[in-house]
């Protein structure tokens, strides 16, 4: 499809050029005749040229310099070549095909000028010397999308960073020597007081309390 495209750039800009060409060469010579005429100058007479002479140089540099396909400044440039080379044949047939007597916005259009003093020989040579590179003829090279590769595994064990000047303080405490928040429970290893134990069958809740104003016989005043 790029060499399709390529062809069909190098049959517009042909002829494209072959008039900017001609307005261009047309419009500086009859410029600067005058000049030389009037023996005086004016520059903006020559901004008009100049601007087509321009468009004709970026153009054929797009052309020729783009790697886009060969195949364009090759037929632009055969195109180009042809009128000229028809000159060595049977140069009063050729200019006779060539139109004449054509306007654009007001200005001549002399297309046989740059014919006649070997512009289009020159321009079509160098659209037809930009083919003879190999690299025009093949691809752009695609670049591949970069694949994330996973880093190796570190086997390696950690660095013991570990100094002496990570030793606590001797005089304070650390964290270690403070106890844990428990629930209250005794702990299992601490020795508990054994439970009274019952004499015969009756049981200490069998006696009935003291009355009031009554002492018991076991106390200090009955004696």
């Amino acid at each position: 499809m790029r060499h399709l495209w390529s062809f069909l750039a190098g049959l517009v800009v042909a002829p494209i050029t072959w008039a900017l060409v001609t307005l261009g060469q047309d419009g500086s010579g009859r410029t600067v005749g005058r000049w030389v005429e009037i023996g005086t100058y004016s520059t903006p007479n020559l901004i008009e040229p100049a601007v087509y002479l321009g468009v004709a140089g970026i153009l054929l540099g797009l052309l020729a310099t783009l790697r886009v396909s060969p195949l364009g400044p090759l037929v632009a440039g055969l195109l180009l070549v042809t009128p000229y080379v028809g000159m060595f044949i049977a140069p009063f047939a050729v200019l006779d095909r060539i139109p004449d007597g054509w306007r654009i916005l007001g200005d001549p259009l002399p297309l046989s000028l740059p014919v006649r003093n070997g512009t289009l020989f020159l321009i079509g040579l160098a659209l037809l010397m930009a083919t003879f590179s190999i690299q025009r003829w093949r691809r752009w090279p695609v670049r591949a999308t970069p694949v994330a590769v996973a880093p190796p595994a570190d086997n390696t064990p950690p660095e013991n960073t570990f100094t002496l000047g990570d030793w606590p303080p001797s005089g304070g405490g650390s964290e270690s020597d403070t106890a844990p928040l428990t629930l209250g429970y005794p702990n299992p290893d601490t020795p508990t007081e054994p439970l009274p134990r019952r004499t015969g069958i009756e049981s200490p809740w069998t006696t009935p309390p003291p009355r009031y104003g009554e002492r018991p016989e076991s106390s200090s005043g009955n004696r």
